[in-house]
C-alpha cells in the first residue's frame, strides 16, 4: 500500500510541486527561527505524510472495524466514557493533524457516545454523497456545519449523549464572526462553533491529540480543556484549544495540513489567489 504512497510522493513533490509555494510560505512564516535546511526537511516529511494520508483515506473507505481499531487506537477512552455514564454529551476538539479520517469513521464504534462528525461539505455532490456513505457505515453521523445546531438541539432535547467531533483549525469565512488570536506567531482567525455549543449546553470539552506511531498507525489521547464551560469567561475554551494545538504542531510539525491556505483571512477581509484583498463588511 505504501509503495503507491512513495510513488505519489515523487510525483506530487518532485515532479508536480503540488502547492509547494503555499507550504513553503506557511513554514517560513511560522518557523522564522529555523534554518532553510530545517524547513526543507519538514517540507519533505510533510509531503510524505500527506501522500500516506491519501492512501489511508482510500483504505479507510473499505477497511473493517477491526482493521481501523488496530491502526487508530484510543489510549484513554475511559476519560470520555465516564461522561457517557453521567449522561453528558462531550465536545471533542482537534485539528487536521495526523489522520482525522480514521477518527470520523471509527468515532461511533470506538466510544459509547453517539458519534457526530461536523464538517464542511465537498463541492462535488456525488463524490460527497459516496464518501459520506462510507464514513458513516459504522454508525458515525456526519453533519454539515450549517445544520449542526438543529441536530445538537434534537439530541440534547431527548437526552442522547453525543460525542461532537469538531476540527476547529479550518479557516473561517467571515473575519467578523471569528475569534482572533496569535497562533504560530501569526494573527489568526478561528472558528467559534465548538465553544458556542459547549457554553450553550454546558458540555465538557476534551482535546484529543494524535500521535503517528509508525506508518499507518496512530494513537489518540484525550485530555480535558474545560469541565464546565458556563463557569469560565468567553473565549477561554477556544484559546486553550489554540495553545494545545500549537504545542502539538511545534513538537511534530510535519503532521499538520501545511498545504492549506490557512491564513487567507485578515481582520478586514479575504486574500484572493491573485494576492488582492477582498474587503468583507461587518
Amino acid at each position: 500500500m505504501y509503495l503507491l504512497s512513495d510513488i505519489l510522493y515523487f510525483i506530487a513533490y518532485h515532479l508536480a510541486g503540488y502547492r509547494r509555494r503555499v507550504v513553503r510560505e506557511n513554514l517560513a512564516a511560522c518557523f522564522p527561527d529555523k534554518t532553510e535546511q530545517e524547513r526543507r526537511k519538514i517540507e519533505r516529511q510533510y509531503y510524505r505524510h500527506m501522500c500516506d494520508l491519501l492512501i489511508e483515506g482510500a483504505y479507510n473507505l473499505v477497511a473493517s472495524p477491526e482493521a481501523i481499531k488496530r491502526r487508530y487506537r484510543l489510549t484513554n477512552r475511559q476519560l470520555v466514557d465516564r461522561y457517557y455514564e453521567q449522561g453528558r454529551t462531550v465536545v471533542l476538539m482537534s485539528a487536521h493533524y495526523g489522520n482525522w479520517e480514521y477518527m470520523v469513521s471509527s468515532l461511533n464504534m470506538q466510544l459509547l457516545h453517539h458519534g457526530i462528525g461536523v464538517g464542511k461539505p465537498l463541492d462535488d455532490k456525488s463524490v460527497a454523497a459516496f464518501i459520506t456513505r462510507r464514513r458513516t457505515r459504522y454508525g458515525t453521523q456526519v453533519v454539515d456545519q450549517s445544520d449542526v445546531r438543529q441536530h445538537v438541539a434534537f439530541y440534547d432535547r431527548y437526552h442522547v449523549p453525543c460525542a461532537l467531533m469538531m476540527l476547529s483549525d479550518q479557516s473561517p469565512s467571515n473575519p467578523h464572526k471569528s475569534y482572533w488570536t496569535q497562533f504560530l506567531g501569526r494573527d489568526t482567525a478561528f472558528l467559534y462553533g465548538a465553544e458556542y455549543f459547549a457554553r450553550k449546553y454546558n458540555y465538557p470539552v476534551l482535546y484529543y491529540s494524535v500521535r503517528k506511531v509508525k506508518r499507518g498507525y496512530y494513537e489518540v489521547t484525550f485530555s480535558p480543556l474545560c469541565e464546565r464551560p458556563e463557569e469560565v469567561p468567553q473565549y477561554t475554551i477556544v484559546e486553550r484549544y489554540v495553545r494545545r494545538l500549537e504545542q502539538e504542531i511545534q513538537a511534530a510539525p510535519q503532521y499538520w495540513l501545511w498545504s492549506h491556505r490557512r491564513w487567507k483571512l485578515t481582520r478586514e477581509g479575504r486574500i484572493l489567489k491573485d494576492g488582492t484583498l477582498k474587503i468583507i463588511k461587518p
